[in-house]
Parts: structure tokens; sequence; C-alpha cells
């Protein structure tokens, strides 16, 4: 801070005072014009103007008119002292520094005064001018610290404020797009769905054998998947493989079951690959390389002697044990090579080939389905 000095004209009268001063205003508070006088030329300086009051009240007055930044005032005065006038202004005016000036003799008033006007600083008089003016400038710089932390709690607040909106439109918007996407994705599944069902009318209009087959295996399967407790999207696999597990017989001169007899060794093998061209085909399209796997498998025996790979027991993913059982099942039922069977006599059929043809905890699995038992 510069050297302490009034400018010129501003002690002569408080009602002259810009209230928009950009200037340090320091209001001194004594009863005795000497000592006013004294703090006025001790306090000079080009950017502090210095206001006096001989009074409390005449100082409470001034603080209604004008901003202050700092009041000093003296203890001892007839009326309102300097106890009370600086409580008066910690409760109206929080903002603003209090100093207090007080004899040696005022210890226990001076008590008070901390304690009810939460001042800054007290001096004693006689004052050191050194001291008085180190405490002006202490003081200002603690205003000005105060001033811009007010100032950046305001700005936070408003921040935050700002930062909730951002959030809360943030959230609406998340909450939008998730919907947006959810109903989209179930257009997709749908839509995949409808796919694969498109594909089944294919296969059916190229062989009026397989009508109505792969819809009948897909029940039978899903029903067994379930049974068997797979998860969902494992049991929409087996549900979608056994939907297309005959997708390969569309590239076949001979659309005829792969276990019919009395063709030629080169038809029987176009036949017997059908579940791997089936695999083949199904890998091409995204989100299908499990299905494709079952597809691939649905013609593999447990005990290995199966085909395309020869493999067996566990190597054969589940689902392609399941759609096995399935498959194997509608054909008796339909009657696709001989009289159709009841359900209960086809299970007995099915189950001459547990441990060989069949995974033998899927035929449990359709015995406790059809006595409507736990596998």
């Amino acid at each position: 801070m510069n050297e302490i000095h009034s400018p010129p004209g501003t002690e002569s009268h408080p009602a002259t005072i810009d209230a928009n001063s950009s200037v340090t205003t320091i209001l001194c508070v004594d009863d005795e014009p000497g000592i006013l006088a004294a703090l006025k030329r001790m306090l000079r300086s080009r950017d502090v103007c210095v206001l006096t009051a001989q009074s409390g009240a005449e100082a409470l007055e001034a603080l209604e008119r004008l901003p202050v930044d700092i009041v000093i005032s003296d203890m001892r005065m007839p009326g309102m002292d300097g106890a009370h006038l600086l409580e008066q202004v910690a409760l109206r005016w929080p903002q603003v520094v209090r100093v207090l000036l007080t004899g040696h003799a005022d210890v226990e008033s001076t008590v008070a005064a901390v304690n009810r006007g939460r001042i800054y600083r007290y001096l004693h008089k006689p004052w050191d001018d050194e001291d008085l003016r180190m405490m002006v400038r202490q003081a200002l710089e603690m205003r000005r610290l105060e001033t811009e932390r007010l100032r950046l709690e305001a700005l936070t607040l408003i921040q935050n404020k700002d930062l909730r909106t951002l959030n809360d439109e943030l959230e609406t918007r998340v909450e939008a797009r998730t919907a947006e996407l959810k109903s989209a994705n179930v257009r997709l599944q749908r839509n995949h769905l409808k796919t694969i069902k498109a594909f089944v009318d294919l296969i059916e209009l190229r062989s009026g054998r397989l009508s109505g087959h792969g819809k009948r295996v897909a029940d039978i399967a899903r029903a067994l998947a379930r049974q068997l407790g797979l998860a969902d999207a494992d049991e929409l696999a087996v549900f979608k493989a056994a939907l297309l597990h005959d997708i390969g017989l569309m590239g076949a001169d001979d659309m005829s079951s792969p276990v019919h007899a009395g063709r030629s060794p080169e038809v029987e093998q176009r036949i017997r690959s059908h579940a791997h061209r089936g695999a083949q085909t199904l890998r091409g399209l995204d989100d299908m390389a499990g299905v494709a796997d079952i597809v691939g498998a649905h013609h593999e025996s447990f005990d290995g002697s199966g085909f395309p790979a020869g493999i067996a027991g566990d190597a054969i993913v589940l689902g392609a044990r399941i759609l096995a059982v399935a498959d194997a099942l509608d054909e008796l039922e339909s009657g696709d090579h001989a009289a159709a069977l009841a359900r209960d006599a086809a299970i007995a059929v099915l189950q001459r080939g547990s441990g060989s043809r069949f995974d033998p905890q899927v035929i449990l699995a359709l015995q406790a389905l059809a006595t409507g038992t736990p596998a």
C-alpha cells in the first residue's frame, strides 16, 4: 500500500464522497475532535478517503449513506460506546473491517467488544502511528481476500447450478437416447427373427417334406433348453439354430432326409455335408457364430459316430446335442420315413439311442418335459 495520506477535500464533509468511488474508505469515530484530526492526518493517502463521526449514532448514519471499508472506533464515548457501535456494525455490515481504540484501563470492556463486535484488531491509546498504518494495510488485504472469497463462492454456486442443469439435461438426453436405442434394438431383434423365419419359409418351399419342420423343432429345442436351465441368450441361439438347421439342404439336388437310404454315394455325400454348409452360410452373418456352431454339429452323435466331424460327448456344443434330440423327435412324430408315432412312443425310441446317438442328459430333460417333472 502507498504511504497513507488523505486526498484533498475528502476530509471536509463526508456527504461529498462518491459512493461509487474505488478509493478505500475509512470511518474514524471518536468524541474528541483532536483525536479525529490526528487520525485524518496520519491516514492520508491518494487512494484512501477518511470520514469522521463524533458519536456512534453519527457513525451509523454515515454507514447507511456510504460504503465503508474500515471502521476505527474509540471505546469510551458518551451514549453509544465503541463496543456497542462495532456490534451493530457486525450485525448490519459484516463485510466492514472493525478496529477498536481503547485505553489500557479498559481491558474488560475490550474483551466484551471483541466478543460482541467480532473486531479485527484493537490498539491501545496512544497508538503507534506505524502500528496503525500496518494494521490498516493488513485490514485492507484481509478485506480484499474476503471479497475475493465471497466472489469465488458466488461463482462456484453459479457454476454448480449450471453444472446441475447440464447434468440434468445430459441425464434426460441419455435416458431419451437409451430409450431410442432400446426401441431400435427391439426392432432389430424383431427384424432379425423375421429374416430367420423368411429363410425357414424358403427352406420349406424348396421341399414339401420340410413344411413346418423347422418351427416344430425350434419349439421343442427351446423347451429343452429351458428345461436344462440355459441362459436366455443361449436359449435364443438354440431356437434360431433349430429354425435354420436345414438351411444347408437348399444347395442340394435332393432335399430329402440325411438318413434316407438308396441314394448314390455322390448325392449321399452332398446331403451329409448340409450341416457344414449351413454353418458356413450362417458364419457370414453378424452375431450368428454361436448359431452356426450348433447347426454345424447337430448331426454329430454322442458316441462320436455322427457327421460331419465325428466328435463326441462334451466336445459337441450343448445346443447341438439339444437340437439333435428335437430334430429326431419331430421326424418320428411327423412320420417322415415311417408311420408317425405318438409322443410317448417317439420318446421310447429316442431313449434307445441315449448314450450313443443322443446325450443322456438331454434325453432325461425330454422325459421330464413329457411327464412335467424336473429333469
